[in-house]
């Protein structure tokens, strides 16, 4: 079959469509429903070849559902949503919008000329009532148990602390000699796609972190509230001053992932990403080892004035 005919299948389909919603008669409401569903069938067609292909941890445009997992937490996230959610919000639009159609048809004013006065009827009121509850105790039992898992380890095999600024984030090692250091985002002018940098999302100062590893990560602020979100990881932990949040992730392999500030912060709340490389135990004994030497990073002094004058 050949392409233009192809193409005048599918016209004729949605031509046939229309005509059985609208009826033959009604050609302006069949002119704009055509041009609606042909903007749907090209939008589907771009959103299935946007997940064909990306980059570890990159969004691209149209790209559809959650990223993919990285720790056992996004894994038990995603399998919620795409599992139990997706089959209760699924039923629930499709019941909804057949009782809607059945409503508009069955008591419109040709068809029901002579409208019913009943206003109370007992077994109705009692079904839409028990039936959401019923429907929220069953969404609710996993998931206090997966808020339950996700919360945090009992016996972490070492801690990360992350304090957030405006704009910047600052981490520390507590269980490795003290290694701190402080992460800015790249300026566009000075990114390097050689070196694989992404824009708004690389750093100057990259988080190292160990696989097959449960870690402990600490939250806190030094002014406004922030948040600590990796979406590979299921983390989104909000950062308060004065406070101490926690939460724990176990990467189950080596790359490098990306996140950013999800509390609105101020005028470049958009420009404090996170970036993390995750990288065998060898590895990150080996950059342990090498970074014990200079515990603080040398951050460039004029990454910190331009982005204490929003320059950024």
């Amino acid at each position: 079959m050949s392409f233009s005919s192809s193409k005048n299948v599918v016209l004729d389909y949605k031509k046939g469509l229309i005509i059985g919603i609208v009826g033959k008669n009604n050609k302006a409401v069949q002119i704009i429903m055509m041009k609606y569903i042909h903007s749907f069938f090209l939008f589907l067609c771009a959103a299935l070849v946007a997940q064909v292909s990306y980059a570890q941890d990159v969004s691209k445009p149209l790209q559809l559902g959650l990223k993919p997992a990285a720790s056992p937490q996004m894994e038990r996230i995603a399998d919620f949503h795409d599992g139990l959610l997706m089959w209760v919000i699924t039923f629930i639009v499709i019941f909804v919008t057949g009782l809607l159609i059945y409503v508009a048809i069955r008591f419109n004013k040709k068809a029901n000329p002579t409208p019913s006065k009943t206003t109370h009827n007992v077994l109705l009121e009692v079904l839409w009532t028990a039936i959401p509850v019923l429907i929220l105790i069953i969404i609710a039992i996993p998931s206090f148990k997966m808020l339950y898992y996700l919360d945090r380890v009992e016996e972490p095999d070492m801690t990360l602390k992350v304090t957030g600024y405006q704009w910047y984030w600052g981490y520390e090692y507590p269980d490795h000699g003290g290694i701190s250091f402080e992460s800015y985002m790249i300026p566009e002018d000075e990114l390097d796609e050689s070196k694989g940098h992404r824009r708004l999302l690389s750093t100057d100062n990259p988080v190292v972190l160990p696989i097959d590893t449960n870690i402990q990560i600490v939250i806190t602020a030094a002014d406004v509230l922030h948040a600590f979100t990796v979406p590979a990881f299921g983390i989104k932990k909000d950062a308060v001053t004065g406070r101490l949040n926690e939460t724990w992730v176990r990467i189950d392999k080596p790359g490098t992932y990306y996140g950013q500030c999800s509390e609105i912060c101020g005028v470049n709340h958009a420009y404090m990403p996170i970036e993390i490389k995750a990288v065998t135990k060898e590895e990150f004994e080996a950059w342990v080892a090498q970074s014990k030497d200079k515990l603080t990073y040398n951050y460039s002094n004029d990454a910190r004035v331009a982005f204490a004058e929003g320059a950024f």
